[in-house]
């Protein structure tokens, strides 16, 4: 028992010892370094996760910049930008492009779609790079249409030059719309109509009762010859006054006032039957027109980020002049697709024969080659605008409802408007007809109006389309070979055979 007692008091003055000897000294200095690198480790860590994490967004934020602001890489080449010079006068003036490549069939058969730049939402403003060393703003100006406007599009030199080859160019008077004599006697007749036929006229289902949607429906047909605006508006009030939300031909009697029909008649309140009031001329933007016109088309190619094919085998420049009270009714560019009908620029690649034969342009760009004191504004009636089929007004005569226009955009030189005329059918392809592109000129009120427009041609049938650009390459090659078989002997031939 006393030995036991003795090992432990040992072993305990053993323990004493062990700490305080100086031996051990490096062993915890060693487990006091291990617990430092613990915190020094951790403190690494932080610094190196949040470093990965700002790497990470600035990539991101990378990629969508080059998404909304290039487009992809494939659709948008170098082609499209041309060097800039410096003018006479000191102001930028791009130089002639250089030599378009030579056309081949593989060029205009490759598989491709129709991309569409996102509006995001009214008022958002892209980025975007049309020429070197230079970077333009594109303000999304409505949704429906997908409207966009692009400042400093053109220099006042490229105005100026564009003005000029068209005046020298010479300019015609557009086609009017006007009745003819028997047309103008046809619509005395209808004018005269009685209430009875005016109600039988409205009622589109015969049923004897008169719905507000067929009475929408006559006034989206724009035919004010034998009903006017404010005729519809009086019939619409007293329809939404009707407990029934129906008129029957007693319920139109007293909302329907011929007197004051007639009246309207002869004051000359009806609807203007001219469409249009202007002169245009048309400029070729191809291989050996003005490095001007072509550099615009170019230009063209990188804001819409379309294949070049597509806009090199559209229509050539029109421009447009406006004097004063020279104007332009609300129109649509481009035209539904239907069967009976084929797209004139795709014409040659039938193969039958339609009917008639409309233009099929995708999108429209418009330049402002000058700016207005006032009027002339370029309105669009409908844009954006919830209430559209309920209107009961003409808004297509810019003569008289232009201020009611949902949209106008003041003409300002060097500045161009870009929207869409159709749809996306969902499959990266042109769609049906949008209804909100319609557009017209108010009239001119002080100055002179110059415009220009940009349409790229597009055919709904893709295969259609596709015909048509091998068979344009097809000829051009062919066209091509010729000319080298009979091209003259060069002095270096010449002196050889000598």
């Amino acid at each position: 028992m006393e030995d036991s007692e003795d090992d432990l008091v040992e072993r305990e003055e053993t323990d004493d010892g062990d700490e305080k000897s100086p031996f051990n000294s490096p062993f915890r200095s060693t487990r006091l370094h291990i617990q430092r690198s613990n915190v020094c480790s951790r403190a690494y860590f932080v610094v190196v996760m949040v470093f990965f994490h700002v790497y990470i967004l600035n990539i991101i934020a990378l990629l969508l910049y080059v998404h909304y602001n290039n487009g992809p890489g494939d659709l948008v080449t170098g082609e499209g930008v041309s060097s800039a010079a410096v003018s006479d006068d000191g102001d930028s003036l791009p130089q002639s492009p250089s030599p378009s490549r030579e056309l081949h069939v593989e060029d205009y058969t490759q598989s491709f779609s129709l991309p569409r730049i996102e509006g995001i939402r009214v008022g958002h403003v892209q980025r975007i790079s049309l020429v070197p060393d230079k970077t333009h703003e594109m303000k999304t100006l409505s949704l429906k249409p997908l409207l966009f406007e692009i400042p400093g599009f053109l220099s006042e030199e490229e105005c100026r030059v564009v003005v000029q080859l068209a005046q020298l160019k010479g300019l015609m008077e557009s086609q009017i719309t006007a009745p003819s004599q028997g047309q103008e006697e046809s619509n005395q007749q209808l004018l005269s109509l009685s209430t009875e036929e005016v109600f039988s006229l409205l009622d589109l289902n015969q049923d004897g009762l008169l719905q507000k949607q067929e009475i929408v429906s006559h006034s989206r047909s724009q035919d004010g010859t034998w009903l006017s605006p404010d005729s519809l508006r009086q019939i619409l009030t007293g329809l939404e006054e009707c407990p029934t939300g129906m008129l029957t031909l007693e319920d139109f009697r007293l909302v329907y006032d011929v007197s004051q029909r007639a009246g309207q008649q002869q004051n000359g309140k009806l609807s203007s039957q001219f469409k249009q009031r202007n002169k245009h001329t048309w400029l070729y933007q191809g291989l050996g027109s003005h490095h001007v016109l072509q550099t615009l088309r170019n230009r063209v190619i990188s804001l819409t980020r379309l294949p070049s094919s597509l806009v090199e085998l559209s229509e050539p420049l029109q421009v447009i002049r406006f004097e004063h009270g020279d104007f332009s009714n609300a129109h649509y560019d481009s035209n539904p697709a239907q069967s009976e009908s084929t797209c004139a620029h795709t014409r040659l690649a039938g193969n039958k024969s339609a009917v008639t034969e409309v233009s099929c342009r995708y999108l429209t760009v418009l330049f402002y080659l000058s700016s207005l004191e006032e009027g002339g504004e370029s309105t669009f009636p409908v844009a954006d605008n919830r209430t559209y089929d309920e209107e009961v007004i003409d808004l297509t005569d810019t003569q008289e409802t232009c201020g009611r226009g949902n949209l106008r955009v003041k003409p300002t030189a060097g500045t161009a408007l870009f929207w869409y005329n159709h749809l996306s059918d969902g499959r990266g392809w042109m769609g049906e007809l949008d209804e909100y592109s319609l557009h017209g000129d108010c009239p001119v009120k002080r100055g002179m109006k110059w415009v220009a427009n940009s349409w790229v041609n597009v055919d709904p049938d893709h295969q259609q389309q596709a015909r048509y650009q091998r068979l344009v390459a097809q000829r051009h090659q062919a066209k091509s070979s010729l000319e080298e078989h009979y091209q003259p002997l060069s002095h270096s031939d010449l002196h050889q055979d000598l």
